[in-house]
């Protein structure tokens, strides 16, 4: 049994692989559910509210990397391999991120959103 939970990652936009550094978060666009409270602060149930999916972290810029082609990324798949085996994957994903590249260390963060994600165990 694998016991490792985190670590190592893979970013891939169609199937290319990005230079992923740091800590990814994602989310699968499943709706949300809030409490709704009565006038007797008991709650009554829930609402559910809508959420897109998406993945978001950074990747470290490069010659190869073409910000621009980035920037107007659309109808792309995006998969981030996690370290504990898991996959999570963005169909018709769009590029939702400002383009803001850092010189520091070359980062830049990216954010990937589409109308739904899946979870691939």
């Amino acid at each position: 049994m694998n016991k490792r939970v985190g670590g190592i990652i893979f970013l891939k936009v169609d199937g290319d692989l990005m230079r992923a550094k740091g800590a990814f978060t994602y989310n699968l666009g499943k709706p949300k559910r809030e409490p709704v409270i009565g006038g007797d602060g008991i709650a009554h149930g829930y609402k559910e509210s809508g959420q897109v999916a998406f993945i978001e972290g950074e990747i470290t810029d490069d010659r190869k990397l073409d910000l621009a082609t980035l920037l107007e990324l659309e109808d792309a798949i995006v998969t981030l391999e996690l370290a504990n085996g898991k996959v999570i994957s963005l169909r018709d994903a769009w590029y939702a991120g400002d383009g803001t590249g850092q010189s520091e260390e070359g980062n830049i963060p990216v954010r990937f959103e589409a109308p739904a994600g899946e979870e691939i165990k």
